[in-house]
């Protein structure tokens, strides 16, 4: 399920979108200040960011800049009742997505995150670097120190869900969700079992992973 993080301090706003955005079949959950989106952008992995510029603590801008600057690559999308032109540019540039102006219809909001869930959806670069590990996804192949890697299509699948969500927590469930798809009975051990394949393969230390981590009750986390 689609996973949004609305952060809103206006409690009847907040309550309005979370009912509307779980009639459309979003998984939502609410932040009603900068400071607690902030850590909660980079302790889970959503697949979306509403983001109100007015806030307790952190305004919207700079909870943008501060997972800009952690790495978090969730699109954001950006809820703002300014409506000069120099504010809008302000929040692009210091990381925002897209932006919708207040007072905003539902049924725009709507399409504004559909259209900014597609067009980020598949949104990986070409190589991707980490480490002395590179990852070609045009041709779908890992290298390590320059020499070829023989990773198992499921081994790839996980690899290319920690480069989606760098420096988060992504649980069992999620894994089993992402790379073997619902309604596939597949045990939380087949994960463990996997990751440790592939820890062989990436880690200099295999026994002490430096990029794949775990998470103790939890999950795993990727850091670069």
């Amino acid at each position: 399920m689609t996973r949004i993080l609305v952060v809103e301090d206006e409690a009847s706003i907040a309550l309005a979108l979370e009912d509307d955005l779980k009639k459309e079949g979003y998984e939502v959950e609410i932040a009603r200040d900068g400071d607690t989106a902030s850590r909660r952008a980079r302790e889970e992995a959503f697949d979306l960011i509403l983001l109100d510029v007015m806030l307790p603590g952190l305004d919207g801008f700079e909870v943008c800049r501060e997972l800009r600057r952690a790495r978090v690559r969730t699109p954001i999308l950006m809820l703002t009742a300014r409506t000069q032109e120099a504010e809008k540019v302000m929040g692009l540039e210091a990381g925002a997505d897209d932006y919708v102006t207040k007072p905003y219809s539902p049924r725009e909001l709507r399409a504004r995150i559909r259209a900014l869930l597609r067009r980020t959806a598949g949104e990986l670069p070409e190589v991707y670097r980490f480490g002395d590990v590179e990852v070609d996804f045009l041709r779908h192949e890992v290298r390590r120190g320059g020499r070829h890697v023989d990773l198992t299509p499921t081994e790839f699948k996980l690899l290319t869900s920690f480069v989606r969500h760098p420096g988060r927590v992504l649980t069992r469930e999620q894994l089993l969700d992402e790379v073997w798809g619902h309604g596939v009975f597949v045990t939380e051990r087949v994960v463990d079992n996997q990751m440790t394949n592939l820890r062989k393969k990436i880690e200099p230390e295999p026994s002490r992973p430096r990029h794949l981590c775990n998470v103790r009750g939890v999950g795993y986390r990727f850091e670069e």
